[in-house]
């Protein structure tokens, strides 16, 4: 039985995937020592004792800045997340909020909450102020995709539809999320251009060191006067004080964020949103659904898809007599020959083996004819470059 802990609440239909006998979910933080796998969503990680058991742990959402990722590849342990999951939430949320900055709806809205409608002329009341909130249509103006993801896409082509001229950034866009992009979609090689002619612009990378600040003050100064800036990546990405003086002195019409900051949300142009990016009903089902079923596969048959940590390595058991070992290393010469040699002594026969790597961590699948002993998996456990191994199944 493989236990798996979850440290926070992770929908039914993706927990009912870990049915027992083989599986037993508990939330007890006594009971951690020898937890195979946890679940999280929010929950921070960076200061949670790691016990020697874990072998993996199951993000039912994108980011991964709540679990110490040196950590974790430092104990061999696999990490993955649910990557496109939630992106039809996050899009759904954009072209909203792009539509409310665009005609101003929240302050709108505010206006019409504040006044007397029981007055004798309340239809005179709303005439006499609705030429505030005068705002322009999206269709025809250039939007600037920055980030062409799983939810850049999205954006993208929804945007398309709605008659926009879309402009997008993505020096690094995968071939799979390229086949689904709208080819009458613009790509701009440099991020300076695309900031320079388009109306609205919207950001959606992972913050990372070289995002991180990416939107600083000689960039967003190239934002054309009366522009549109939505941020439903991460605030960071984002310099706050230059925007800041920017919304202040009039020359941004809006800024709309999934990350509300003391610093900016008494501006009358930011409109501020809770991280409501995946939270749907349906984001947070697909996200554990997605998430469990690697979680799985790797456990069960050392198969790992969407790891951040791991090379992909989506290879399919071979059946009835094959003994499958599970081999997380740094990413270092000689090791393939110490592990190879290893078994050798043993005089287990290797069927098939495969090894990728992923920066300075490699992963490593043999298939063996016979049984494989714990002993066997002591001395591969041992190799000075090996940070996990262990028995599929």
């Amino acid at each position: 039985m493989k236990r798996i802990r979850v440290l926070n609440q992770i929908a039914p239909s993706g927990l009912a995937l870990l049915g027992e006998p083989q599986y037993r979910i508990f939330e007890e933080s006594g009971e951690q020592e020898d937890a195979e796998a946890i679940l999280v969503r929010s929950a921070d990680m960076q200061q949670l004792e790691i016990p020697p058991s874990l072998l993996a742990v199951g993000r039912a959402g994108v980011g991964v800045n709540n679990i110490p990722l040196a950590k974790m590849n430092e104990a061999g342990v696999a990490v993955f997340n649910a990557p496109g999951a939630n992106a039809n939430a996050v899009k759904e949320l954009v072209m909203a909020a792009m539509l409310m900055a665009a005609r101003n709806l929240y302050p709108a809205a505010e206006f019409v909450r504040q006044l007397d409608l029981n007055s004798d002329q309340p239809s005179k009341l709303v005439e006499s102020g609705k030429k505030r909130f005068s705002g322009f249509e999206l269709a025809g103006k250039k939007l600037g995709v920055i980030g062409l993801g799983a939810i850049g896409v999205k954006v993208a082509n929804a945007a398309f539809a709605l008659g926009m001229d879309v402009y997008g950034y993505d020096p690094v866009i995968s071939v799979h999320h390229a086949w689904h992009l709208n080819s009458a979609v613009h790509q701009c090689d440099r991020l300076e251009s695309l900031l320079q002619k388009c109306d609205v612009v919207t950001v959606h990378v992972p913050l990372l060191d070289s995002t991180r600040g990416m939107l600083n003050e000689e960039r967003l100064n190239l934002l054309p006067t009366g522009a549109i800036l939505l941020n439903f990546s991460r605030g960071e990405i984002v310099v706050e004080e230059p925007l800041k003086a920017l919304l202040e002195q009039a020359k941004l019409h809006a800024y709309v964020t999934d990350f509300p900051s003391a610093g900016l949300a008494h501006l009358p142009q930011v409109l501020s949103f809770p991280h409501l990016g995946a939270s749907t009903l349906e984001a947070e089902e697909q996200s554990a659904i997605q998430v469990i079923r690697n979680l799985k596969a790797f456990l069960e048959h050392g198969i790992v898809q969407d790891s951040v940590n791991l090379p992909n390595v989506p290879v399919e058991p071979q059946g009835d007599g094959i003994s499958r070992i599970a081999i997380v290393n740094r990413n270092q010469a000689g090791i393939l020959a110490e592990i190879t040699e290893t078994l050798g002594r043993e005089n287990l026969n290797i069927e098939d083996m495969i090894n990728k790597s992923r920066g300075e961590i490699a992963y490593t699948l043999i298939d063996l004819q016979g049984e494989v002993d714990q002993t066997l998996l002591l001395r591969l456990r041992q190799l000075p470059n090996v940070l996990s191994a262990r028995l599929c199944g």
